[in-house]
C-alpha cells in the first residue's frame, strides 16, 4: 500500500505520518513510498491508541502554552479595561481570545452562559485576572446615560407596591413527580397534568382562580404559578419565585427530600418567600410524613411541631384530601404578608414575561403575570424599554378573552412583532422614551431567537482537544429552548461535548437541514414538526432528524451520541516473558525461534515486545506455539517451547520477548 493512501485513510499528513511511527514500533523508513499491507493493516487496527496518546500530548501542549501565555501576559504588564456590565462576547473581544475558549472557561468556573448574556464586573475581573490580563475598571455611567443604557428593574418599579390589596401570587416548587401539578388540578378541578408529555410539566403554567371558602363563603382569587420540577428546569423554577408573593413546597411522603427538592429551598430562601410545606400522597403505603419534617430540617427548614413557624398541610391531590386546609392555610400566610402583596391598578402595567412562544396563525405569544398596574387592549408592549408591538388582545389561562388584565393576573398577549425573552420585563409607562425594536437585529441577539454558529467557531471549540456532537435545535417556546440549552451546556466530559450550531423556535426549515448537512450534526426538534421542502430534503439527504415531547429522553439521546464518540479504552494485560536461546528458520518478517519462559505465560496470537539490551527494538506477535512436537495454545512458567514470531525485526539470540494482550473497551460516558 501506498503511504499517501494510508495517511489518506487514516487522516493525517504522510510526512507527520512518517515521523509518528517509529515511536510506536512501525518503523518503515523517514522516506518510504509503500509499506507492507499486512504492517498498514497493523497500523489500522492500532491507529485509535496512537491517536488518543498523540492527541493527549497535543492537549498537554495547549495548556502548557496556556500557561505561557498567561506568564507572558503577566510579566508584560497587559492590561484592559472593563466596563461596568459587558456580554461574554464583548469580553470575548476586550481579552482577544476566541468566544468559545471563553465560554468554556466560564464551565470550568461553574458559570453556563451564551454569548449574548450579559456577565457580571466581578466575574468577567475574575476571568481576565486567570488568563493573566490586569484589569482598569471604567467610571459609571451617571444621570441619563445610565437610564439609557439599562432599563429600570421591576424591583425598582415594585418598590413602593401601592395602596390596593391584589391576589397573592403562589409558586409551586419541588421535585419531578411529587404532584404540584395534580395539587393544582385539584384546586382548579381540571386535568392539565393529562396534556402534559410523559406526565411532567413542561412549560411554566400560570393559573388564577377563586377560591370559595366553604364556611363563609367568601371569595378570594389566587393565582399560581406551576413550575417544572425535571432538572432541567433550573432557570425556569428559579423565574417562578422571582414573581411570586408565597412558595408552595411540594415533598412526596413517599419519596421525602430529593434533589430538586434541595434546590427549591435554595431558591425560596434566596428570594426570601413565605413559605408552606404540603407533604402530598399522605394515602399512599410507605408514606412517612416524620421522615419529611426530619429531612426537611436538615436542609434548614423547621416546620410547625418540630421546633419552627413553617406551616405544614399533609394532603393527598390524587384523593382532593386536605386540599381546603391547605387553602385556608395560604390564606392566612398572604393576612400575615398583606403589607406587601398590594399594587396600583392606576398606573401603566408593568410585570414579568414568564412564558413565550411563536404561534403558527397568532405569530409571537407570549404570557405576562402583571405585577402592578393594569394593561389593556392597544396599550404598547414595551420591554426593557424597546416597543416590540401594541396589545392586539389579551386572553386568560382558559383561553377567554379579556380587556384589561389587573394586577397579579396572568394573561396571554398577542400583538408582539418578536417574541420577548422569559424573564423579560415589561413596562407601558416607559413608552414615551422608548425606540422601536429593531427585529432583524433582536432576533440575532436574544438567546431564544434563531441563533446559529459560524464554523470558524464550532473549530476553535474542537480545538479544545474534544469530539463534538453538532446539533440544530428547534423548540416551540422560548422557556422550553433555554431548557433544553441550558442542560446541553451542562452536559460536560473530558474527552466529547455539545455544540449546539443552530437553535430557534417554530418548526424544522430548508435551512435547519442545511445547517445540519454543513456541520455533520443531527437535528432535534421539540413539539415542532417539519415543513414539506426540509422534509424531503431529510429523507433524500441523511440527516439525522428526530422529535421529542419529552426532555430528559432528548437528553438521554444525546448522551447515547455522546458516547459513541469517545475512543475505545486499550487495557494492556502483561503475560510473560520470553528468552531466546536459539534460531531455527529464518524468513521475510517470520522466524522460528526456541527458548524459555521465564516468567508468567505465553498466549498464541499474543503481541510481544522485541527487547535488547534492556530497549525496546520492535514489536511482534505469537503466530503458533510448539511444546515438544505438539501445537499449543499456551506455554506456562518454567517451561521450553519454539514459537513462530511474525514481525519487521530479526531476533538474536539473548532477545527478551515480553508477551502481552490488548484488549479495547467502550467507554462510558462521565460527567464532571
Amino acid at each position: 500500500m501506498n503511504v499517501t493512501e494510508l495517511a489518506r485513510q487514516l487522516r493525517i499528513h504522510p510526512v507527520k505520518l512518517l515521523q509518528i511511527l517509529p515511536e510506536f514500533g512501525y518503523d518503515i523508513g523517514a522516506k518510504s513510498i509503500k509499506v507492507d499491507d499486512r504492517v498498514a493493516q497493523q497500523i489500522q487496527k492500532d491507529w485509535r491508541r496512537i491517536k488518543f496518546v498523540l492527541e493527549k500530548r497535543e492537549q498537554e501542549e495547549r495548556d502548557k502554552q496556556k500557561e505561557l501565555e498567561k506568564e507572558q501576559r503577566k510579566t508584560s504588564g497587559a492590561k484592559v479595561v472593563l466596563p461596568h456590565v459587558l456580554t461574554v462576547r464583548q469580553l470575548a473581544d476586550v481579552l482577544a481570545i476566541p468566544i468559545n475558549r471563553l465560554i468554556m472557561e466560564l464551565m470550568k468556573n461553574g458559570i453556563l452562559t451564551n454569548q449574548n448574556e450579559n456577565i457580571d464586573y466581578d466575574t468577567a475581573v475574575i476571568m481576565a485576572e486567570e488568563l493573566g490580563f490586569a484589569v482598569e475598571k471604567v467610571s459609571a455611567p451617571t444621570g441619563a446615560a445610565a437610564t439609557n443604557e439599562h432599563t429600570e428593574s421591576l424591583e425598582t418599579l415594585l418598590s413602593t407596591p401601592g395602596t390596593t390589596p391584589r391576589p397573592p401570587v403562589i409558586v409551586v416548587m419541588g421535585h419531578v413527580d411529587h404532584g404540584k401539578t395534580k395539587l393544582l388540578d385539584s384546586i382548579r378541578h381540571t386535568d392539565v397534568m393529562a396534556g402534559e408529555a410523559g406526565g411532567i410539566t413542561q412549560h411554566i403554567g400560570a393559573y388564577q382562580v377563586v377560591w370559595i371558602n366553604p364556611k363563609t363563603k367568601e371569595k378570594t382569587p389566587l393565582t399560581f404559578i406551576d413550575t417544572p420540577g425535571h432538572e432541567a428546569f433550573t432557570v425556569m423554577r428559579s423565574r417562578g419565585a422571582k414573581v411570586a408573593d408565597i412558595a408552595i413546597l411540594v415533598v412526596a411522603a413517599d419519596d421525602s427530600v430529593k434533589p430538586q427538592t434541595v434546590e427549591a429551598i435554595n431558591i425560596i430562601k434566596a428570594a426570601k418567600l413565605p413559605l408552606v410545606i404540603a407533604i402530598n400522597k399522605i394515602d399512599k403505603p410507605g408514606a412517612d410524613a416524620k421522615r419529611v419534617c426530619a429531612d426537611l430540617a436538615q436542609h434548614g427548614i423547621q416546620v410547625e411541631g418540630w421546633g419552627g413557624d413553617v406551616p405544614k398541610v399533609e394532603i393527598s391531590a390524587k384523593q382532593n384530601l386536605n386540599i381546603d386546609t391547605l387553602l385556608d392555610t395560604l390564606l392566612i400566610v398572604a393576612d400575615m404578608n398583606a403589607a406587601t402583596i398590594k399594587a396600583d391598578p392606576a398606573r401603566p402595567a408593568a410585570g414579568t414575561v414568564i412564558e413565550a412562544h411563536v404561534d403558527k396563525g397568532a405569530g409571537p405569544v407570549a404570557t405576562i403575570l402583571v405585577q402592578t398596574g393594569t394593561l389593556r387592549v392597544n396599550d404598547p408592549l414595551v420591554v426593557n424599554g424597546e416597543i416590540y408591538g401594541k396589545v392586539r388582545a389579551l386572553k386568560d389561562h382558559r383561553g377567554e378573552p379579556l380587556t384589561s388584565a389587573p394586577p397579579s393576573c396572568p394573561v396571554r398577549i398577542l400583538g408582539f412583532k418578536i417574541a420577548p425573552q422569559v424573564g423579560d420585563v415589561l413596562d407601558v409607562g416607559r413608552a414615551e422614551n422608548a425606540l422601536t425594536v429593531d427585529v432583524r437585529t433582536k432576533k440575532s441577539q436574544q438567546t431564544g431567537a434563531e441563533q446559529h454558529i459560524s464554523p470558524a467557531q464550532q473549530t476553535e471549540e474542537t480545538e479544545e482537544g474534544k469530539k463534538m456532537l453538532n446539533l440544530v435545535v428547534k423548540a416551540d417556546t422560548l422557556g422550553s429552548l433555554e431548557a433544553i440549552i441550558g442542560s446541553l451546556e451542562n452536559i460536560k466530559s473530558a474527552e466529547v461535548g455539545v455544540q449546539v450550531v443552530s437553535k430557534g423556535l417554530g418548526n424544522i426549515t430548508a435551512d435547519d437541514v442545511k445547517r445540519a448537512e454543513t456541520s455533520h450534526g443531527m437535528i432535534f426538534g421539540f413539539n415542532v414538526t417539519t415543513s414539506p421542502v426540509a422534509f424531503e430534503m431529510i429523507q433524500a439527504g441523511g440527516v439525522i432528524y428526530e422529535q421529542y415531547r419529552v426532555i430528559y429522553d432528548l437528553l438521554d439521546r444525546v448522551k447515547d451520541e455522546l458516547e459513541k464518540l469517545l475512543i475505545p479504552e486499550f487495557i494492556t494485560t502483561e503475560l510473560g516473558i520470553f528468552k531466546v536461546v536459539a534460531l531455527f528458520r529464518t524468513e521475510k518478517k517470520v522466524m522460528i525461534v526456541g527458548g524459555r519462559v521465564e516468567q508468567g505465560k505465553l498466549l498464541k496470537d499474543a503481541r510481544l515486545r522485541v527487547k535488547r539490551g534492556g530497549e525496546i527494538v520492535g514489536i511482534g506477535k505469537i503466530a503458533q506455539l510448539q511444546s515438544g512436537k505438539a501445537s499449543v495454545n499456551e506455554v506456562p512458567e518454567g517451561n521450553e517451547c519454539g514459537l513462530q514470531f511474525e514481525g519487521k525485526v530479526k531476533l538474536e539470540e539473548g532477545d527478551v520477548l515480553e508477551a502481552f494482550k490488548e484488549e479495547s473497551k467502550e467507554k462510558k460516558l462521565v460527567l464532571k
